[in-house]
């Protein structure tokens, strides 16, 4: 999997993933009301304009971007609607040809975890039949459970062709609170994490010298994404923070390798709410989504250089 993502990345010089965490809130105006005029007051209206929304920003991205990440958590506070337009979005998404990261954060214990696995990454299984309930390419888990809550999705990533990103340095202002502290090993608790990951994907290493078995590792610390960068040059990330949560492109420059590689950076508000933004004045939504994104681009191009290099 995480080959597939890296070819599309070089095609389209474009590290970028865009984040569908699409709040109602987040519409324009126009699309908060009916065709009467009314507000719109029911769940299954409001994810119907999500799914809306979503459909044209991918329209408009998906010859540019390589990734959408799509948040469940913004689908499941709508209740069965929300997780419809979830489902439709992470169909909508690879139907137009981008790598879809399911953003769920999934574990549990092992029988747990495996149906977790099975709703994302691997299948169903009703009588003789089986179903892909949401298929995604990639999901993001919590590898804080230790082995037996990851193994199951390791497992479908293998048959499947998938990948998983796992918790390691998150971007939030209190992530040091845990992941910071030292062991007696040395170690501080996002390092171990980190090399557990690397163990977990070493034999899924693909031909570009990373495994199928990622890390979450925020922008916004960089001195921790550049020692894990170092010590774990097999592990893949996926770096949020960028732009609304403070983090910037020469922030998050020493998660890549000499040849630009090693990860992709997810913007979501910056991307989908860029057309509140006075210098995207005067677009719809989805032409300043697309604008944003190719500023993006070249933001981070200039941090990082030519990516495949």
């Amino acid at each position: 999997m995480i080959d597939r993502l890296i070819d599309k990345i070089i095609e389209m010089q474009n590290p970028t993933c865009v984040g569908l965490d699409t709040d109602f809130d987040y519409l324009p105006d126009d699309m908060k009301a009916d065709k009467a005029g009314e507000e719109i007051a029911t769940a299954e209206s409001a994810t119907e304009r999500i799914t809306e929304f979503n459909m044209n920003v991918i329209d408009k991205i998906c010859d540019i971007v390589p990734a959408v990440k799509v948040q469940i958590a913004y689908y499941e506070m709508y209740g069965y609607e929300g997780l419809k337009a979830f489902n439709y979005t992470v169909n909508y998404a690879r139907g137009r040809g981008m790598i879809v990261i399911a953003d769920c954060k999934r574990n549990d214990i092992g029988s747990t975890a495996g149906c977790y696995s099975k709703a994302y990454l691997g299948r169903t299984k009703i009588n003789k039949k089986y179903i892909e309930a949401f298929p995604a390419d990639m999901l993001t888990v919590n590898g804080y459970l230790g082995f037996d809550g990851i193994k199951p999705f390791i497992e479908d990533i293998k048959s499947r062709d998938k990948g998983i990103f796992a918790l390691v340095k998150t971007s939030n202002p209190s992530s040091g609170e845990l992941q910071n502290l030292k062991l007696e090993s040395g170690e501080y608790v996002y390092e171990r994490m980190g090399g557990l990951v690397a163990e977990w994907g070493a034999d899924t290493v693909g031909r570009y010298g990373y495994s199928d078995v990622g890390a979450v590792v925020g922008a916004t610390h960089p001195q921790e994404a550049e020692n894990l960068r170092k010590k774990f040059p097999s592990v893949f990330f996926l770096i949020p923070g960028y732009g609304a949560q403070g983090g910037s492109a020469e922030m998050l420059k020493v998660c890549f390798d000499k040849r630009g590689l090693g990860g992709i950076v997810n913007s979501s508000r910056g991307i989908i709410c860029a057309y509140k933004n006075p210098v995207y004045s005067g677009m719809n939504y989805h032409e300043a989504a697309r604008a944003a994104c190719l500023d993006m681009q070249q933001d981070l191009l200039a941090a990082i250089g030519k990516i495949g290099r």
